[in-house]
């Protein structure tokens, strides 16, 4: 029986027959075993996997189906080697799928008159559009080939990304793709290719708007831009770091004072000669803490090793070294709020 039809209650039922030993439970399902059968009944089972057959036994088995149609139709069927190649390739490791194209074709075909009917890659070629890929588009299979595309393009591979954005085209994901584009261009192209974000989001915005077949042409584009670009993380490591402090109870209700907004602060005078206006001092910068006290030397921005992000720390710590004696003397007496120097 094909468990995935059954429900949780449904399931939970055969628990007692499958533990008394009154029934013994065969079930097959096409999805995830791991999302569609209850946990409980995979506890007390063993799972087998059945992979897709190979290539030369669906041959075999379709030079079978060649005989079982000759001999139910009374007829010749002539067909090439190239030709059984064909289905075999499109059916994807699925025999039933291969049998079914294979059937198709013939039925679709006009019978000649000396009876003998004669298979072209053509026939297939022509049948193939319509031919039906596997995919469950709320599935494993869906959430498995938006994975392998991410990783893809993480992984910089352009070939794998290509060949995972014609999947998802041919299945309709068009949002899908997008929404990965974007979220991968921030996360793992980041700040070694800030302009990368800009131009994936024109590309997939042009996408959405033209819709296919045109779609898959910019489309194409922001993924390739995306697989070679050069990858950073760093923003996405910053920014998980600091989401782990305030979840661990790091929040802290009291910023410092003189960052906090002095119109409706009875101390506004303090507030005024606390805080440095970092644009009334050479190259804009002034060493004061930012962090609340507790978190003074907290970290959670570390450049990685690639073009921007070096220039960037290459340029703020000659900036640093520059303005920081000097600052320090203009701050003699705001020393509760100023960083050493050890700290950038």
């Amino acid at each position: 029986m094909e468990i995935q039809y059954f429900n949780k209650k449904q399931q939970q039922s055969l628990l007692e027959f499958m533990e008394i030993g009154s029934i013994t439970l065969i079930a097959s399902t096409s999805e995830n075993p791991y999302f569609c059968i209850y946990p409980a009944i995979l506890s007390r089972s063993h799972v087998f996997e059945f992979k897709p057959v190979k290539k030369e036994d669906i041959i075999i088995n379709l030079k079978r189906t060649v005989k079982f149609l000759e001999d139910k139709y009374n007829t010749k069927l002539l067909i090439q080697e190239k030709t059984l190649n064909e289905i075999a390739n499109l059916s994807c490791g699925d025999a039933r799928k291969a049998v079914n194209l294979l059937e198709l074709c013939f039925l679709s075909k006009k019978k000649s008159n000396d009876h003998e009917e004669l298979f072209l890659s053509d026939d297939i070629k022509n049948l193939q559009a319509n031919f039906s890929i596997k995919h469950d588009s709320n599935g494993s299979d869906h959430y498995g080939l938006l994975s392998a595309f991410q990783k893809s393009l993480r992984g910089s591979d352009p070939d794998a990304s290509i060949y995972y954005l014609a999947r998802l085209l041919s299945v309709g994901e068009m949002h899908s793709i997008c929404r990965r584009l974007l979220v991968c261009v921030c996360e793992d192209v980041g700040l070694a290719y800030p302009q990368a974000s800009e131009y994936v989001k024109i590309l997939t915005d042009i996408a959405l708007q033209v819709g296919m077949p045109e779609a898959r042409i910019p489309l194409s584009n922001a993924v390739l831009i995306v697989a070679l670009s050069p990858k950073s993380n760093s923003a996405y490591n910053a920014i998980h770091l600091a989401l782990q402090d305030v979840k661990n109870g790091l929040a802290y209700p009291a910023v410092p004072k003189h960052l906090k907004n002095n119109t409706s602060s009875p101390d506004k005078t303090l507030n005024d000669v606390l805080y440095h206006y970092p644009h009334n001092y050479k190259n804009h910068w002034f060493p004061q803490a930012y962090l609340p006290k507790a978190l003074a030397n907290k970290k959670y921005y570390y450049p990685q090793a690639n073009k921007n992000e070096s220039t960037f720390k290459n340029y703020w710590d000659k900036i640093i070294n520059e303005n920081f004696n000097e600052a320090k003397n203009d701050s003699h007496d705001q020393n509760n709020n100023c960083y050493s120097n050890n700290s950038h």
